[in-house]
């Protein structure tokens, strides 16, 4: 159908895995599914990151996204955190490229302020602002954050495709205005 697409987003972790789902119409945008993958009683750390790539291969199967969006791990100080962040990351990103998914990569700080306006924004303003966008009430959210950060990831993607210019780079504001002249106004003297 022209004018559709859907976007999976993924909040990748080794304990819980977020993922939501959203379709875009005609740029507008609707929930799909959110969920999370409980990884918790796995104790083996090779396994884990096997079932990972199962189950998000699953989902890609099953809503057949066209696009994925997966949030970036962030650094922080525990350096052991990060490298299984970016473990689980790098089997999400191989898993969609498996089935020819084209793969956007979000660091937290932009989802943030894609939702919010504040690229510090804490979990709970995101989900806040991802109710009143889906018009979800309280009961209907999972019990994990991962999967409204899922969400968000994907809903990130969403904003950045509408905002024009996005993909290009400029070396300063000249190239850019040589690049995009039917869109800037420049006043008559």
């Amino acid at each position: 159908m022209k004018g559709y697409k859907r976007v999976m987003g993924i909040d990748p972790g080794t304990n819980l895995l977020g993922y939501g789902v959203i379709d875009v119409v005609n740029g507008r945008v609707t929930l799909n599914t959110m969920g999370v993958i409980d990884l918790r009683k796995c104790e083996d750390p090779h396994l884990k990151l096997g079932r990972i790539f199962e189950r998000v291969s699953g989902l890609i199967h099953s809503f057949e996204p066209s696009e994925l969006a997966v949030e970036a791990p962030f650094y922080g100080k525990n350096v052991q955190s990060m490298l299984k962040l970016g473990r689980a990351q790098g089997v999400v990103i191989a898993a969609a490229v498996s089935q020819g998914i084209t793969v956007h990569e979000y660091a937290p700080t932009k989802i943030k302020m894609a939702l919010t306006g504040n690229g510090a924004a804490s979990k709970e303003q995101v989900s806040n602002m991802l109710q009143k966008i889906f018009h979800l009430n309280a009961d209907s959210l999972v019990p994990y954050m991962d999967a409204t950060d899922a969400l968000a990831a994907a809903y990130c993607h969403f904003m950045q495709a509408k905002v024009p210019g996005q993909g290009h780079k400029y070396t300063d504001w000249s190239d850019f205005v040589k690049k995009n002249g039917a869109r800037v106004h420049t006043p008559e003297k």
